[in-house]
C-alpha cells in the first residue's frame, strides 16, 4: 500500500482529490461519459478491473453508470456526508474512492454505481 505522499507524487491533481480525499469530479465532465467502446473499466490507482463495459448505461446524471461492478472488486461503505445517506464505493484492492451506488438503476439488477472517470482507466476489448 502506497502512502499518501506517494499517490500524490503520482497522480495528478484532480485524480489525487478524488481517488484518495473522496472529492467527485464536475458533472458531464469526465472522460468515459459517453464512451461506448467494448472493454473494461480499472482502476485508475492500481489497475483492479471493476466494471465491465456491457454493464455501463446512460443514466443522464453526469457521471458513468453501470449496472453491476465486478464480483468482488468493489466494498461498500456507508456514507453520511452533506447530509445524505449513501453508499461509497471503493477499489477493494487499493481504497480508491470511485464513487457511489444507488437503488435507482433502469435494469433488472436495479443497481446504478455513479463513479468518477477519472478514478479509472480503460482496456478495449481486443477484436476478435
Amino acid at each position: 500500500m502506497k502512502s499518501e505522499k506517494d499517490w500524490k507524487k503520482e497522480l495528478d491533481e484532480l485524480s489525487f482529490n478524488v481517488c484518495r480525499l473522496g472529492h467527485t469530479e464536475a458533472p458531464f465532465t469526465g472522460k468515459f461519459l459517453h464512451q461506448k467502446e467494448q472493454g473494461v473499466y480499472l482502476c485508475k490507482c492500481c489497475q483492479t478491473p471493476l466494471f465491465y463495459s456491457d454493464a455501463k448505461f446512460d443514466s443522464g446524471c453526469g457521471w458513468p453508470s453501470f449496472d453491476a461492478a465486478i464480483e468482488g472488486k468493489v466494498k461498500y461503505l456507508e456514507d453520511t456526508s452533506h447530509g445524505m445517506q449513501r453508499t461509497e464505493i471503493k477499489c477493494i484492492a487499493c481504497d480508491s474512492h470511485l464513487g457511489h451506488v444507488f437503488d435507482d438503476g433502469p435494469t433488472e439488477t436495479g443497481a446504478r454505481y455513479c463513479v468518477n472517470s477519472v478514478s479509472m482507466d480503460f482496456t478495449k476489448k481486443a477484436d476478435d
